[in-house]
């Protein structure tokens, strides 16, 4: 399930994820082609609006009990013609969704909520949802992140590991259910495992990972 959880939460300023993905949005507009986008989970819609501000038409998916909250943003955005809703629990990604296939896929968080071997097939889920050439942004919590401190599963494997938060950690942040925290190295194999083409790996200031990859 996706949790209310944020990958930036950690993180301050701009994020740089978010800046690619919006930069190459911007881009591939320019080529007078309509931009299809889908942003997971939509959270308050800001980046879905952003994109939709740019000319892209954009999914915004979340779990069905954030459906009145998240059209009540699209409503207030005055881009309901752009941004469209859809429901989605991770892992099921549906056959069949609106406006594909993709330019541009953006998954801020939840994938660390999933054992490794979902995470993989989501991706792989992901990708198929993509044009040739489209892109997917990743973000995910990371291991040496300050969620990491006194994480018991740090020690195993990345297929292995899944486990809760230090209580600490789960009362500060509300992480209530079990996670797997990633390395850069363990994201980029995710990708790769999946079918990804990686075209950059990050880790940010604060710990986060994060990727982006190409379907080719």
């Amino acid at each position: 399930m996706i949790s209310d959880i944020n990958a930036n939460t950690f993180d301050t300023g701009v994020d740089e994820l978010e800046r690619f993905a919006l930069e190459e949005c911007t881009k591939r507009q320019l080529l007078d082609r309509q931009v299809a986008a889908m942003v997971m989970p939509a959270s308050h819609c800001e980046l879905a609006v952003k994109f939709a501000k740019l000319g892209a038409s954009v999914l915004a998916v979340d779990r069905p009990a954030k459906r009145s909250a998240i059209e009540d943003c699209i409503l207030a955005s005055g881009l309901t013609d752009q941004i469209r809703y859809a429901a989605i629990t991770l892992p099921n990604i549906p056959d069949a969704l609106p406006d594909a296939p993709y330019d541009i896929i953006f998954i801020r968080y939840g994938l660390d909520h999933l054992v490794y071997a979902e995470a993989r097939e989501v991706i792989r889920q992901l990708m198929k949802k993509l044009r040739i050439g489209g892109k997917l942004y990743v973000s995910i919590l990371g291991l040496k992140s300050e969620l990491g401190d006194g994480y018991e599963d740090a020690e195993k494997s990345v297929e292995e590991r899944f486990c809760h938060l230090p209580p600490a950690m789960i009362k500060k942040y509300g992480i209530k259910s079990k996670v797997c925290l990633y390395s850069e190295r363990n994201l980029f194999l995710l990708m790769l495992e999946a079918g990804a083409s990686v075209l950059r790996t990050l880790t940010t200031t604060y710990g986060n990972v994060k990727a982006v990859a190409v379907r080719v």
